[in-house]
């Protein structure tokens, strides 16, 4: 069977086989920047304070590049993140750069 025909046989070129494919979800509830002494001196019961305000949007990473915004809920005892807005695609492929 000549390749192409393959090809029109799984439909739009091939997609359906990437939506198979792993990626790393991760959400970012802020940053802080510390010296190393201050890494050292962490113990049980520190306090890291990160760059966000309670309630602000956290950050949606996929590989480790920006697609949304949430809002951290609580579902069955377990923390989940609502999605609030979703970037462009544009902005998504400028991220990925």
């Amino acid at each position: 069977m000549p390749e192409g025909t393959k090809t029109e046989a799984r439909g739009d070129d091939g997609f359906e086989l990437l939506l198979d494919v792993p990626l790393q979800v991760s959400v970012q509830l802020g940053r802080t920047r510390m010296r190393i002494q201050e890494l050292l001196e962490l113990c049980q019961g520190s306090v890291v304070d990160l760059d966000r305000l309670a309630g602000e949007p956290v950050d949606i990473l996929v590989n480790g590049h920006p697609v949304a915004l949430g809002e951290i809920v609580v579902v069955n005892e377990r923390y989940a993140v609502r999605i609030v807005s979703v970037n462009n695609p544009t902005e998504r492929l400028e991220s990925l750069r």
